[in-house]
């Protein structure tokens, strides 16, 4: 007899001489709606084939949650790579590279393709091969594999990025994931078998194809793609500057830094940084704007960036007032309340839209505005006797994060307004096959950020990152389209750099809080850096925003 006691409070005991994640899941699947994908068991994450052990606290993981999407979405990227190794492995044997995300999907591009070029064809025949192997139910079997025979195979079946990677790898074993005779690493755990990956579909996008993953809140359907043609030009260059320097993977940065030419690489990475905000500013300048809104999610340098854009703009001639957005708060109990009842302050409606437009209107055609400066602490806005004209060569620069939403401006002439939005898009992946996630780039750099700066804890800014996100997808990615320039502030070498801030502050979160799997997950992300000081890093550098000594931090 085993003893399982439930997240939801239920106890009782199974008359099985073993028993699996898996089989308990299979039984009490009926009482969820998404698919049953992994579990915790006593508060540590494991895949469904784990055995449970005699009085085992259980509570189980789908996709509807954020860890179980991640396992959807990983474990689906293995299903398409197995899927085009057996359609093209009689000619030519295409590797796949998976590169960044597009609106809740993929896109992949064909490497080492020669003849094989990605067409309608192809694509239905990768299709059809993929709900082949769903339907078959074919068990995706994890491995643990002495390191050292794992780096072996991966150089036999041609896998230099992962050789590469592997080779910094301290561990003495590793999990490799076999799908028939297909076999592949994955950073994070796997669905146990294909028949749980039924929802998926392929379409064409530029030179590649898009591989379409159900989301979060409808993990039983595949939402309609809509292209961001601009955002995928950003993430276009960032490759670009990747293959340019020779850093498209962890691996080849190891490379880098353990020959030493680290810091040749982070002043062209700089220099190339700095060339684009003086395009932007160009574009500004030519194009006579009176007005730039500057928007983007949680962490993505809006602070450095603003400033080094109006550096650039006075290099135009031009005469540069930046203004926070956040002044214009409404009062405290003005704020709307988010469905737990607590402040919701990052709703527009949160926003005096009225109060901003008016005031923005009025500096624009050359009238003199007292400028209010919201009090925190009290949570009211407060007029000192602070005013703004605008003269003939002078350009309000505002900072916020409904900077790209219409309802912020609509009093505004769009001829006199530059909108731009700013993300760390991520420009490096760990392999051809695992992607860093831009969430986790920007967590990472929050994370330092508010024990630099702020005062607040790793297990704390981890606790409030789901509410942040939610404001992200609600308030700044819908309007991200609506940009006249994007700017990418995510460097090719940050997480080495970040990664001697961050891991003493994931250390120090207790295994026993709600918030440890997401230390721990960050913190086996890292192992596959190595480190690297930051006094090569100038002080006008997008990093040093997070990690201190920016020479624009008062």
């Amino acid at each position: 007899m085993i003893r399982i006691r439930l997240k939801n409070g239920t106890e009782y005991e199974k008359d099985y001489e073993k028993l699996t994640l898996k089989q308990l899941a299979d039984e009490y699947q009926k009482e969820y709606t998404a698919e049953i994908v992994l579990g915790y068991i006593d508060g540590r994450l494991a895949e469904l084939g784990k055995e449970i052990p005699d009085g085992s606290l259980i509570q189980f993981v789908t996709t509807g949650d954020d860890i179980g999407q991640q396992t959807y979405r990983r474990s689906t990227i293995l299903l398409m790579l197995k899927a085009m190794d057996e359609i093209t492995r009689e000619k030519e044997r295409v590797r796949v590279s998976v590169n960044y995300s597009i609106h809740h999907a993929l896109y992949c591009e064909l490497m080492n393709s020669g003849e094989t070029t990605v067409t309608q064809k192809l694509l239905q025949e990768l299709k059809e091969k993929m709900q082949e192997l769903v339907e078959r139910d074919v068990p995706i079997v994890k491995k643990n594999v002495d390191t050292h025979e794992a780096v072996q195979l991966f150089h036999e079946r041609g896998m230099e990025d992962k050789e590469q990677l592997f080779r910094y790898r301290r561990v003495s074993k590793t999990n490799l994931y076999y799908l028939e005779d297909y076999v592949d690493y994955f950073y994070g755990y796997m669905v146990p078998s294909t028949g749980y990956l039924k929802y998926f579909d392929v379409i064409p996008y530029e030179s590649g194809f898009m591989l379409l993953l159900p989301v979060k809140a409808e993990p039983n359907r595949i939402p309609q793609f809509r292209p961001q043609p601009k955002l995928f030009q950003v993430l276009k260059q960032a490759e670009q500057w990747g293959d340019m320097l020779e850093v498209g993977t962890v691996g080849a940065l190891n490379d880098l830094i353990s020959r030493g030419e680290m810091k040749e690489m982070i002043l062209v990475q700089e220099a190339l940084m700095e060339k684009n905000i003086g395009n932007i500013a160009n574009q500004i300048a030519e194009q006579k704007k009176k007005v730039v809104l500057i928007a983007g999610p949680s962490s993505s340098g809006k602070t450095t960036f603003s400033h080094r854009l109006s550096i650039q703009l006075r290099a135009n001639g031009l005469h540069p007032h930046p203004i926070a957005m956040d002044n214009y708060f409404v009062n405290r109990e003005f704020t709307p309340l988010d469905e737990e009842g607590n402040y919701n302050f990052e709703c527009i409606d949160a926003m005096d839209v009225k109060q901003f437009n008016e005031d923005m209107k009025n500096l624009v055609e050359g009238r003199t505005v007292e400028m209010p400066t919201f009090n925190f602490k009290l949570g009211k806005r407060e007029y000192k006797g602070n005013t703004k004209t605008l003269g003939k060569e002078d350009v309000l620069v505002i900072e916020g994060i409904h900077g790209l939403n219409p309802r912020m401006s609509e009093c505004l002439s769009d001829d006199d307004k530059f909108r731009i939005y700013i993300s760390a898009l991520t420009q490096l992946n760990i392999d051809e096959h695992n992607r860093i996630p831009t969430t986790d780039g920007r967590l990472i750099r929050r994370i330092v950020r508010d024990a630099q700066h702020r005062g607040t804890s790793a297990k704390d800014t981890i606790a409030m990152w789901h509410s942040v996100r939610r404001g992200e997808e609600e308030n700044i990615f819908p309007y991200q389209e609506n940009a006249d320039a994007m700017f990418n502030s995510a460097l090719i070498y940050e997480q080495a750099v970040l990664k001697q801030y961050a891991e003493p502050l994931l250390f120090a979160i207790p295994k026993d809080c709600a918030e440890y799997q997401e230390a721990k997950r960050l913190m086996k992300f890292f192992d596959y850096f190595l480190g690297v000081e930051s006094a090569p890093i100038p002080n006008n550098s997008i990093i040093r925003e997070f990690i201190g000594g920016s020479c624009f931090q008062v």
